[in-house]
């Protein structure tokens, strides 16, 4: 049996294309913590659900991050990785009743832009990504740490992340 060795929430958050699922599909293993992705979350609403609009899109969005919500909850820890909206992500995610240790991802626009742009192209129906604006995707909302109280660890995302560095650093910030 497999010792779970970390309690709590690792948030990972950034904007779009920041390397945020990248970073989480690296790290939860080495914690030991599930995943809940919201796009993975999405992608399965997508495959059962018409998304004829981009507006059914955005709902489909904020849908799947309250099911990616209710599901922390539910298990009491994890690694949550969404591009998590500021001012309606913190009193959500301190109603988890758990700590939270975020993990920011920033990387230069330029980078994202490039990174966005290569993902469009191979994205099936239902994303919209093209006929979203720059606006939507890169705002103060998204492009800052939520910082609702919790340890912050900001990480360059422009290239490959030391994984075994950040585990580090957050089994450190977990200790004080």
């Amino acid at each position: 049996m497999i010792e779970q060795v970390w309690t709590g929430f690792v948030v990972v958050s950034g904007p779009p294309a920041s390397g945020k699922t990248t970073l989480a599909r690296a790290l939860a293993p080495e914690l030991l913590l599930p995943l809940l992705s919201k796009d993975t979350i999405k992608h399965g609403l997508m495959a059962v659900l018409p998304v004829p609009n981009i507006e059914t899109s955005r709902l489909l969005g904020r849908a799947s991050v309250a099911a990616l919500l209710a599901v922390a909850k539910d298990i009491g820890y994890g690694v949550l990785e969404a591009p998590w909206h500021r001012s309606a992500a913190a009193p959500l995610l301190l109603e988890l009743s758990a700590p939270v240790v975020e993990v920011f991802c920033r990387c230069d626009g330029a980078t994202a832009a490039v990174r966005f742009a290569s993902r469009t192209a191979s994205q099936g129906p239902g994303h919209f990504a093209a006929d979203r604006t720059q606006d939507e995707l890169w705002n103060d909302e998204v492009g800052e740490p939520i910082a609702g109280g919790w340890p912050v660890i900001e990480v360059d995302t422009n290239g490959p992340v030391e994984i075994d560095v950040l585990v580090a650093q957050l089994r450190e910030v977990r200790v004080h």
